[in-house]
């Protein structure tokens, strides 16, 4: 007859439908969200002042440094990637660097460096690169268009920083201190 649970249920057009995120009419806690479907491809800068989430294809650069960008499960990403928080579901390859999170879930795969205060990546998410999760790094690395290089990596390339330049200092003097000890011991 007459179904009690189905008449309670209000009714929604069809622009009201759910969006990806989950929030009706495509809003997250009173923010627009923008979404980039499977089918579109973008070769160049991408900035914007919203919400985004990418399920198609972009090179080059992305920059959302006070909003949040997902990479839906179809997003392929090549770019250098500067946001406030960023959620992968797909596939980054680059550096990503956002001044709040990162975070890469399961099935999610990033290849590059990451320079963010907060990092999670899930149990069967992807990732090779090195993470900076040194606060004032991470800011200061979105901020200057850049993320931070990883620590430990050779001088010689020129991105080992501070601790490999004193590490290769250390090295040196020690070396020095036993070419001295010896040529004392021979006298």
């Amino acid at each position: 007859m007459w179904k009690r649970e189905e008449a309670s249920k209000p009714l929604v057009p069809p622009a009201q439908a759910a969006a990806p995120s989950g929030r009706p009419g495509g809003l997250a806690a009173g923010r627009d969200i923008v979404n980039i479907g499977k089918s579109v491809v973008i070769k160049g800068e991408l900035s914007g002042s919203e919400d985004l989430t990418i399920e198609g294809h972009v090179e080059g650069k992305i920059e959302l440094k006070q909003h949040v960008l997902t990479i839906g499960p179809h997003g392929r990403i090549r770019a250098e990637v500067f946001a406030k928080s960023v959620v992968i579901l797909g596939q980054v390859i680059g550096n990503i660097a956002a001044t709040d999170k990162v975070a890469i879930r399961d099935n999610g795969s990033v290849e590059g460096d990451i320079a963010a205060p907060k990092v999670a990546i899930a149990e069967g998410a992807k990732f090779r690169g090195g993470i900076d999760m040194n606060q004032q790094g991470a800011g200061a690395g979105a901020e200057k268009g850049q993320a931070q290089p990883r620590a430990g990596q050779d001088a010689a390339s020129g991105k080992g920083g501070k601790a490999a330049e004193q590490k290769a200092a250390s090295a040196d003097d020690g070396a020095k201190k036993a070419d001295s000890e010896a040529a004392a011991a021979a006298q």
